[in-house]
C-alpha cells in the first residue's frame, strides 16, 4: 500500500520512497549509486552493463532488441514498482546506446568496451550528452521561486532548461552512435498533471513529437498514469516487475553490508514487506523501518502490541506510538533532504506504516488457510487499511487516523468491528 522514496538491481554496486506503493512515499534508490545532481544536469554514474540487472529479462530483451536492429525509438517510459531497477537500466541502455563500440560480447551480450572514451566521460560525470533530470535540479534554477519551492514536483523550468532547451542543440561529442544525446527524466510522475492545465507535461509532450536527430528521452516512472495518455501513446513502454524470490537472494548476497543485518527470520519478513524491491528493502533498513543494530525499528516496537491486538486485547498506546514513529521518519526524512516538503514526507511516512500493516496482515493471512475465522479477521483487517488510506485522503491528520485505525483494529480483532 505504501509507495515510493529506487535501489540498485545491479549485482555489483551497493548504494539509496513504493512496492506496490504508493505514490507518494519518499523515493528509493535506483542502482548504481543514486546521480549525483549538479547544475549541469550531467551525471556522474557507475559503470553498468545489462547483464549485471537482475531479474528484470523481458525488459532488457526489448532494449536489446532495439539496439541489435539499429532503429532505436526516441521516446520511452520504463514503468513498474520503485527500487526494481528502471534508472538502473535507463542509465546502462543509455551507456549502450551514445557509444559507437557497443555491439554482442563473447557471451553473447550486448555491451560497449568498458575503455571506450563514453564508458570513461560517464564514468567521470563528465559526458556533456547525457542528462538526468530530478527534481533536485530545481536547486539551480535562475528563478528564486523554483529553488525555494518545496521539491514536490518537477518544475517546468527544469524540464525547460535541462531537457528542451538542450535537447535542440547539437551532441557534444562527435561520433558514429547511433544516438548523440540521452535524457533521463527521472520519478516522470511528479510532472505535473492537470485535466486542464498541465504546462510541464504539454511542453515535453511538443518536444517529443518533433524530436531532434539522434536524441532519447528516457522517461522513468513508479505510476505511468499520472503521465497524459498522449505522451505514452508516443513513447515506447518497457514494463519492469517485482523480482522474483531467486533474483532477490542474488541481489542480497551481494550486499553484504545489508545481509549481515538480516537474521534468516528477519530476512523472510523484509523480502515480504519489499516485494521484490531492493531499493525499499535498503530504504527500509537505512531509515530504521525495519531495524538495525542499535535500533529496534518499526517492526520490533509495533510487535508486542500487534500481537496482544491480534489475540484480541487492544494497547491504547498503539494508535499514538504508529503516529509518532511515522513522524520521527517524516522529520528525520525532511533534515536529510534539502527542499524537502513535510507534508509529503508525512504522507509518505504514513503510508509505509501501512504498508507494514499490510505485510503483517497478509502474512497472517497465508498462515491461517486452514483457520477460516483467523483467515477472516486477516482479510478484514486489511479493508481497514484501506479505510485509513482513503482518511489520509481527505487529509486528515495521520494522528487521528493512526488512532482511528488501532479503535477499528481491535474491534475487529475482538469479533465487534464498528463502523468506520
Amino acid at each position: 500500500m505504501a509507495k515510493r522514496p529506487a535501489t540498485k538491481t545491479s549485482s555489483k554496486s551497493a548504494s539509496a520512497p513504493k512496492t506496490s506503493a504508493r505514490k507518494s512515499a519518499p523515493k528509493t534508490i535506483d542502482s548504481p549509486a543514486p546521480p549525483e545532481t549538479n547544475s549541469s544536469g550531467t551525471q556522474r554514474v557507475a559503470a553498468v552493463t545489462f547483464s549485471e540487472i537482475l531479474g528484470q529479462d523481458r525488459a532488457l530483451d526489448t532494449l536489446r532488441a532495439s539496439i541489435r536492429s539499429k532503429r532505436i525509438h526516441h521516446a520511452w517510459i520504463f514503468h513498474g514498482p520503485n527500487g526494481v531497477g528502471k534508472l538502473t537500466a535507463a542509465l546502462a541502455f543509455a551507456a549502450a546506446i551514445l557509444d559507437p563500440t557497443t555491439g554482442t560480447s563473447l557471451t553473447g551480450d550486448i555491451e560497449p568496451d568498458p575503455d571506450s572514451p563514453v564508458q570513461s566521460l560517464l564514468r567521470a560525470g563528465t559526458h556533456p550528452d547525457l542528462h538526468v533530470i530530478t527534481k533536485e535540479l530545481a536547486r539551480f534554477s535562475a528563478d528564486r521561486k523554483t529553488r525555494d519551492a518545496k521539491l514536490i514536483t518537477i518544475p517546468k523550468d527544469v524540464i525547460e532548461t535541462h531537457l528542451i532547451t538542450p535537447a535542440y542543440l547539437a551532441p557534444s561529442v562527435r561520433n558514429d552512435a547511433p544516438i548523440g544525446k540521452v535524457f533521463i527524466v527521472d520519478e516522470a510522475e511528479l510532472l505535473d498533471r492537470s485535466p486542464t492545465n498541465a504546462p510541464t507535461q504539454n511542453a515535453l509532450l511538443k518536444t517529443i513529437e518533433e524530436p531532434p536527430e539522434r536524441t532519447a528521452f528516457i522517461l522513468v516512472t513508479s505510476a505511468e498514469d499520472l503521465l497524459l495518455p498522449t505522451i505514452r501513446s508516443r513513447c515506447q513502454r518497457v514494463a519492469f516487475r517485482p523480482l522474483d524470490a531467486d533474483a532477490m537472494r542474488t541481489w542480497l548476497k551481494t550486499h553484504a553490508d545489508i545481509a549481515e543485518r538480516l537474521s534468516p527470520k528477519d530476512q523472510q519478513w523484509a523480502f515480504a514487506f519489499a516485494d521484490g524491491s531492493p531499493g525499499v528493502l535498503d530504504l527500509a533498513l537505512k531509515t530504521g523501518i525495519l531495524g538495525s543494530s542499535g535500533s529496534p525499528g518499526w517492526v520490533a516496537t509495533l510487535d508486542p502490541s500487534l500481537s496482544a491486538l491480534e489475540r484480541g486485547t487492544f494497547d491504547p498506546a498503539l494508535g499514538p506510538v504508529m503516529a509518532k514513529l511515522a513522524d520521527e521518519w517524516a522529520e528525520a526524512w525532511v533534515k536529510s533532504h534539502d527542499n524537502a516538503s513535510k507534508e509529503a514526507a508525512n504522507r509518505a511516512a504514513a503510508d509505509w506504516m501501512l504498508r507494514l500493516l499490510a505485510t503483517r496482515f497478509r502474512t497472517l493471512l497465508r498462515g491461517s488457510v486452514r483457520d477460516p475465522i483467523i483467515a477472516e479477521r486477516a482479510a478484514g483487517a486489511i479493508e481497514l487499511l484501506r479505510t485509513a488510506e482513503r482518511r489520509l485522503d481527505a487529509n486528515l491528520q495521520g494522528v487521528f487516523v493512526f488512532d482511528a485505525l488501532a479503535a477499528d483494529l481491535a474491534a475487529h480483532f475482538a469479533g465487534a468491528l464498528v463502523s468506520p
